[in-house]
C-alpha cells in the first residue's frame, strides 16, 4: 500500500466516525443552567438580567433593535450598556451570536459573566458592553447566516469598499462548494466527499482550499460565505450606538463570542492582524494564554468580520480585539476540516434547493446543531468553566493595565 492510499483510507475512516461524545462531569451541572435551546428563551432571559441590573444601577441602558424579516416579526437584537461608575477610561464587549446558531454558547456565556462578574468593583473602573444575538434569524432558525443569506463576519464594515473585494480563489471551487440541486446525503457525490475533497487539496494544498473557501466573498449571492453588497440592517442600526458609547472611552477590549472551528472542547484566540504595539498589550492581558497570531497551519483570514468593524468604530484608541473560538469538531485537523465544510455545504444547499427526502434535512440540521451546539453535556459544562477561568484571569490585567 502506498503512502497515499494509506492516507485516503485513514480520511476516509475517520470522517464516517460518530461525533465526538464525552462522559458528563456531574459536578459541574450547575453550568447548564446558563443554557437555553432557543432564540426566544435567551432572548427572555438576557433581558431579565438587563432589567435587573437596571434596577441595580439606574445609570444603565438598554436597546432593541428590531431586525426586518418577511417570516418573523419578533427578531431582536438586545443590548445592555453598564457605565463606569467612576473614571471612564476602559470598556470590555462582550458579544454573541454573530454566526446566529453560535448564539446557543455566546448567549450562555454573556448570562454567565452577568452572573459571575458583573458588581461594584468591576465597573469602579471600567464599563461594560453586551451586545446580544447579532445575528437572531440565524440564532432562531439554525442557520449561521442571515435571511439574506450573508455571512455577518463576513459583511461588517464602516466602508463600502469591502464589498469590491473580489476572492480570486473562490470560483476555482464555486461548483465543488456549491450544487445546484436538492439535497441527497445518500448521493455518489456525498458518500465519497472526502476522496473528491482531498483531490482537491492534492491540486491546491488544504490552506489555499480554506482560504479560498472560507475567507468570504461578495460576487455570489447564493454561495457559501457570502459577504452582501452592503451593511446588513442591525448593524446599520448598532454603529451610531456602539460608537457612542465608546466615545468617552479611552481603551476597548471586544470580545466575540463564537463557536466552530478548533479543538474539540477547547478555547481558541484569534485576534485580528494587530501591530507590534496592540500585540504586547494583548499579549499582557492574555499572559499564560497561547494566542493564534496566524501562524498556525489551520489559520485563513477573513475581510469583513464584526470584531474589526468595532475596532474600525473606535480609531484613536486603545483598541484590543479578540475572539472566543470554542472548538467543536476539531476542524483544526484535515479529517475535521473536511467534515465541517461538507456540512456547510450541505446546509446552504438544502437552504436554497431543499431537500430529496424529509430525513436528509433531519440530518443536516442536526449535524449544523452538533458543530455549532454540541449536544454533549460535557462539553458545554468543559467550555463554559473554561470560560470562567478565563475571566477570572484576564478581567483584572485588562482593569489594572496601564497602556
Amino acid at each position: 500500500m502506498n503512502k497515499f492510499s494509506f492516507f485516503l483510507i485513514t480520511i476516509l475512516f475517520w470522517s464516517n466516525q460518530p461525533f465526538f461524545a464525552q462522559k458528563t462531569n456531574e459536578n459541574n451541572q450547575n453550568y447548564l443552567n446558563y443554557y437555553t435551546n432557543s432564540y426566544d428563551s435567551a432572548r427572555i432571559k438576557f433581558i431579565k438580567a438587563s432589567s435587573k441590573l437596571q434596577k441595580k444601577y439606574p445609570a444603565s441602558k438598554t436597546f432593541h433593535i428590531s431586525v426586518p424579516s418577511k417570516i418573523d416579526n419578533n427578531l431582536s437584537v438586545d443590548v445592555l450598556y453598564l457605565p463606569c461608575l467612576k473614571e471612564h477610561d476602559k470598556l470590555m464587549i462582550l458579544s454573541s451570536g454573530v454566526h446566529g446558531v453560535e448564539g446557543y454558547v455566546g448567549s450562555a456565556v454573556q448570562e454567565m459573566f452577568i452572573d459571575k462578574f458583573v458588581c461594584d468593583s468591576l465597573l469602579e473602573k471600567t464599563g461594560l458592553l453586551f451586545i446580544h444575538s447579532v445575528n437572531p434569524f440565524g440564532y432562531k432558525y439554525n442557520r449561521r447566516v442571515s435571511e439574506n443569506n450573508i455571512d455577518l463576519n463576513r459583511n461588517s464594515s464602516i466602508t463600502d469598499t469591502l464589498y469590491a473585494i473580489v476572492n480570486d480563489g473562490y470560483p476555482k471551487v464555486y461548483d465543488f462548494i456549491n450544487p445546484k440541486k436538492k439535497v441527497n446525503t445518500h448521493s455518489f457525490s456525498n458518500i465519497f466527499f472526502t476522496p473528491r475533497a482531498i483531490f482537491k487539496i492534492l491540486k491546491a494544498s488544504m490552506p489555499v482550499l480554506r482560504q479560498a473557501i472560507l475567507q468570504g466573498q461578495y460576487q455570489f449571492p447564493e454561495g457559501l460565505y457570502f459577504g452582501g453588497n452592503k451593511l446588513e440592517p442591525q448593524t446599520v442600526a448598532l454603529k451610531p450606538i456602539v460608537k457612542s458609547i465608546c466615545k468617552s472611552y479611552k481603551t476597548v477590549l471586544e470580545i466575540d463570542l463564537h463557536t466552530g472551528y478548533g479543538e474539540r472542547g477547547k478555547l481558541h484566540f484569534f485576534p485580528n492582524p494587530v501591530d507590534p504595539v496592540t500585540k504586547a498589550r494583548i499579549e499582557t492581558i492574555f499572559s499564560t494564554y497561547k494566542i493564534d497570531w496566524g501562524d498556525s497551519n489551520g489559520f485563513y483570514t477573513v475581510t469583513g468580520d464584526f470584531v474589526n468593524f468595532i475596532g474600525q468604530l473606535n480609531k484613536g484608541k486603545t483598541y484590543l480585539p479578540m475572539t472566543f473560538e470554542y472548538g467543536t469538531m476539531d476542524s483544526q485537523t484535515t479529517s475535521g476540516s473536511l467534515k465541517s465544510i461538507h456540512i456547510m455545504i450541505l446546509e446552504n444547499q438544502g437552504n436554497h434547493f431543499g431537500y430529496k427526502k424529509e430525513r436528509y434535512k433531519i440530518k443536516v440540521t442536526n449535524d449544523i446543531l452538533e458543530m455549532y451546539y454540541p449536544y454533549s453535556k460535557d462539553w458545554k459544562n468543559t467550555i463554559m468553566q473554561n470560560s470562567e477561568t478565563v475571566f477570572k484571569k484576564i478581567v483584572p490585567k485588562f482593569i489594572n493595565a496601564t497602556f
